[in-house]
């Protein structure tokens, strides 16, 4: 079932639910236990916010070819999961979606080559959806971005000094590049015009920080029942997000010995920098850039053709300011 908040747009909620089977149809594993927790994985829940935006912003061409979109909103889903599967890797992470994760049922490796298989799959729905070379070229420039950006991650692990410069720049690569390309594929593949091109793409890069501040934000200040993960998992491998960043920026030493803990950090360690990351206005402060870069977005979004279209996707931007999962 489709996520409730796509009732508010019956047309995307109906491409929506008929990407679902599509989806699963594409996934032809032989191995039946990975399988099951592939189709799981894509059944679980999540909001498909990049194929919702790739949808609405194709409505602003005038050539939308009803299987060619299909084939380009499951190859954003389909690369969404397989970085979310090498993540939890990566994190080791016992829970996505309120399921258990792959690593966690058949260990590491087979999470890996899980992932690394729906990257085949993802670049056969990109051949799917167009074999123009500006297209495909577009799909490759994204994947380094958003690779890179998970490289580039690795340089800021445990550092007390990361400025919210670094940050930003490292969540373009892991979060923003593919709201970017959901948003300008979704015009390019439907025919809009170079202008409107453009402005999509610029729109779905600020989107997608606001959006990755906004998941940073629930870490600390949300509720794992609805989030439907851990909360502050990535805290013990050393991953800082923007609340912890400004906070630091106001009392250093309030977290100094705590975090010189590292993967030591117990459950009540990493609860007691929840609490300071509140207290010294972290949270706060992360909420006031989101909103500058959810303002950004809708002022780029007021650039866009005068359509009905352009205030759905106004009125899903201010939702995922406001969102508490």
């Amino acid at each position: 079932m489709v996520h409730k908040l796509w009732r508010q747009y019956p047309q995307v909620q109906k491409e929506l639910t008929q990407l679902q089977p599509y989806l699963l149809k594409a996934i032809k594993l032989p191995n039946q236990r990975i399988h099951v927790k592939i189709t799981q994985l894509l059944s679980a829940g999540g909001k498909l916010l990049r194929p919702g935006f790739f949808y609405l912003f194709s409505e602003f061409g005038d050539h939308r070819d009803e299987t060619q979109l299909r084939a380009g909103a499951a190859a954003l889903e389909l690369l969404h999961v397989a970085t979310l599967i090498h993540d939890d890797v990566i994190d080791r992470s016992p829970l996505r979606r309120g399921v258990a994760t792959i690593q966690t049922d058949y260990g590491q490796r087979n999470a890996i080559y899980a992932g690394d298989y729906l990257f085949t799959v993802y670049f056969n729905e990109v051949l799917k959806a167009s074999s123009n070379h500006d297209v495909l070229q577009l799909q490759i420039d994204s994947m380094q971005a958003i690779l890179t950006g998970e490289l580039d991650q690795m340089n800021l692990n445990y550092r007390l000094d990361v400025s919210e410069e670094e940050y930003f720049n490292e969540i373009k690569g892991k979060t923003a590049e593919l709201f970017k390309l959901s948003c300008h594929q979704g015009t390019t593949l439907a025919g809009a015009s170079q202008e409107v091109v453009d402005l999509s793409g610029q729109i779905g890069l600020t989107i997608g920080q606001a959006y990755q501040i906004i998941d940073d934000i629930l870490d600390y200040d949300g509720d794992s029942t609805r989030t439907k993960k851990p909360v502050l998992e990535d805290l013990k491998s050393g991953v800082y997000s923007l609340p912890l960043i400004l906070a630091l920026q106001q009392a250093p030493k309030a977290f100094k010995a705590l975090l010189a803990k590292k993967q030591d950090m117990t459950d009540d360690d990493v609860r007691e920098v929840q609490r300071l990351v509140i207290e010294n206005h972290g949270v706060e402060l992360a909420k006031d850039r989101a909103a500058d870069y959810t303002n950004r977005a809708l002022k780029l979004i007021g650039q866009l053709p005068d359509q009905p279209v352009r205030q759905n996707i106004e009125q899903l931007t201010r939702w995922l300011l406001t969102r508490n999962q």
